[in-house]
């Protein structure tokens, strides 16, 4: 049985459809969610679901990303993940955290992937006039939304359509898509797959 940790930065609402689809004869279990916002919802929800929580706030590592994510490591180590998943998690990782887990962390970005990594993406979609949007799941590596890309959904773009709209659209599918790949990653399977 695979071990998950799941990092939040906000509401949790792909970690909460990532710990309910670990159950049954799922390969894995969620293990810890931790955050670096203190007040972040999703860790209240996470501990009404059973899951042991923790938080590390950035703000009192100012200038100090190095010293954030060792705080950060303590609970993370202490879980034991075999896999460390990223669901909203609004902070990027120094190479020196990712290559901790090697192999092992999945991300999700709400864009198709290599489009639009980073911020905005939903605005710079509509901007560019693209006729479909979606979201990704992908290995992290050091590179910025860069790992290999494990699975995807698209979602038409509306006439109409605005960026907070597309959002609610593409988080929906987001919703499908990550249980899909975890399920499928903690199998070992790593083949990609289109929802």
């Amino acid at each position: 049985m695979k071990r998950v940790a799941i990092l939040i930065s906000g509401s949790g609402s792909n970690m909460v459809r990532l710990v309910e689809s670990m159950t049954g004869n799922h390969p894995a279990r969620p293990v810890l969610v931790a955050s670096n916002d203190p007040s972040a919802t999703g860790l209240q929800k996470a501990a009404g679901l059973g899951i042991a929580t923790a938080a590390v706030d950035h703000r009192r590592f100012p200038h100090d990303r190095a010293g954030f994510e060792a705080e950060l490591l303590k609970p993370l180590l202490d879980a034991r993940p075999d896999i460390l998943c990223l669901a909203g998690f609004m902070r990027v990782l120094t190479p020196e955290f990712v290559a901790k887990f090697t192999g092992r962390m999945l991300n999700i970005h709400p864009s198709l992937l290599p489009q639009y990594p980073g911020l905005d993406t939903h605005a710079r979609a509509i901007a560019a006039g693209d006729s479909e949007a979606g979201a990704t799941v992908h290995e992290v590596t050091p590179e910025l939304d860069s790992g290999p890309i494990l699975g995807q959904v698209r979602v038409p773009i509306l006439p109409g359509d605005t960026e907070q709209t597309l959002a609610a659209k593409v988080l929906e599918q987001e919703h499908r898509l990550y249980p899909a790949v975890l399920r499928r990653f903690a199998e070992g399977d790593r083949r990609l797959l289109m929802l």
